[in-house]
């Protein structure tokens, strides 16, 4: 079962609940204020590299991945490169202090998370950040690249989602990390969140929809429901579509709003946000009346699947409003 907090294919990104600046100072008041008290929590270095299968990734991927960014080590032992990379990653992990954790996946037990995250070859370098897949980098990759990488999803962590890592503590006793976090109690939709999740994974869109209704129905600025919903209505958009006659239609019809707006969720849907996007801005500026109000309303409803917090929905948004004005 996918995991409920787990985007699909790294289209969907997990909006900050802060502003970017508000939560890295949080971030960093976080890490001082462990600090000071001792190191309350704080983890072993040899905590900071751990081995993760399918039964324990949702604990010690999903769930860690909302305090720390994960990164992810496919690999195996009959790689050769994986034998030169991995090293490199434990490594920087004990020196990067806890600002990220790192997990090694062994792709031979454990198929299924290959799978899932679409490996192609190893060794394959994902992050999970607030829930969120990542790819970072595939084969072997020199050092300096490696800490560029790096840097920038250690700071993604902290400014987009308050990520505070982990405090560590040489003196801490192995295993502290399995406890430092405590559990996240149950929230009231707890139990309607999960069961809109298990109808998307047995392909029961309109009840994945209607369950995420009902939550908004209660509450409407529940995050989590918002962007389930806006996956589910658009995997149900597209689900039985024809690829090849949508994308002929609008091949042939550049002005057509309903042609574009279908080609546009494909775009969408197979991870081509830029495209879906630019489509749909670029049919703005040749439409008028309810054909431009509609593709308009539909480029706010792909806005809400990809995350208001990304930076490709900024620069849409504007590219919108020069469109629109």
């Amino acid at each position: 079962m996918q995991p409920r907090n787990m985007s699909m294919s790294g289209v969907v990104d997990l909006a900050a609940v802060k502003q970017a600046q508000e939560a890295k100072a949080k971030a960093e008041q976080a890490r001082a204020e462990a600090a000071r008290n001792g190191g309350t929590g704080a983890v072993s270095p040899a905590d900071l590299v751990i081995d993760v299968d399918e039964a324990g990734f949702e604990s010690e991927v999903l769930q860690r991945s909302t305090e720390v960014p994960v990164v992810i080590d496919f690999w195996a032992e009959w790689c050769e490169p994986c034998k030169q990379l991995s090293p490199v990653l434990e490594r920087l992990a004990v020196e990067y202090n806890g600002r990220f954790l790192l997990a090694k996946i062994d792709v031979d037990a454990n198929q299924m998370l290959m799978q899932q995250f679409g490996v192609q070859g190893i060794p394959a370098v994902f992050a999970v950040v607030a829930g969120q897949a990542l790819p970072l980098f595939q084969g072997a990759a020199g050092e300096a690249q490696i800490r560029q990488t790096l840097d920038q999803l250690v700071q993604v962590g902290e400014e987009r989602f308050g990520l505070t890592g982990l405090v560590v503590d040489p003196e801490a006793e192995p295993g502290a990390a399995q406890s430092a976090a405590p559990e996240r109690p149950a929230g009231p939709h707890d139990a309607a969140l999960d069961a809109a999740v298990q109808a998307m994974d047995a392909g029961d869109l309109g009840g994945a929809v209607q369950a995420y209704k009902n939550v908004l129905a209660e509450e409407p600025g529940n995050t989590e429901a918002k962007l389930g919903l806006a996956q589910a209505e658009l995997l149900q958009r597209v689900q039985d579509a024809d690829p090849q006659k949508v994308r002929q239609e609008a091949a042939a019809k550049p002005t057509d709003a309903r042609a574009q707006i279908a080609a546009a969720d494909l775009d969408l849907v197979g991870g081509h946000v830029e495209d879906a996007f630019g489509r749909l801005i670029d049919t703005v500026r040749v439409t008028a009346g309810d054909d431009r109000d509609a593709v308009r309303l539909r480029l706010l409803e792909l806005f809400e699947v990809v995350g208001a917090e990304d930076p490709r929905v900024a620069a849409a948004r504007r590219a919108l409003a020069r469109a629109l004005f």
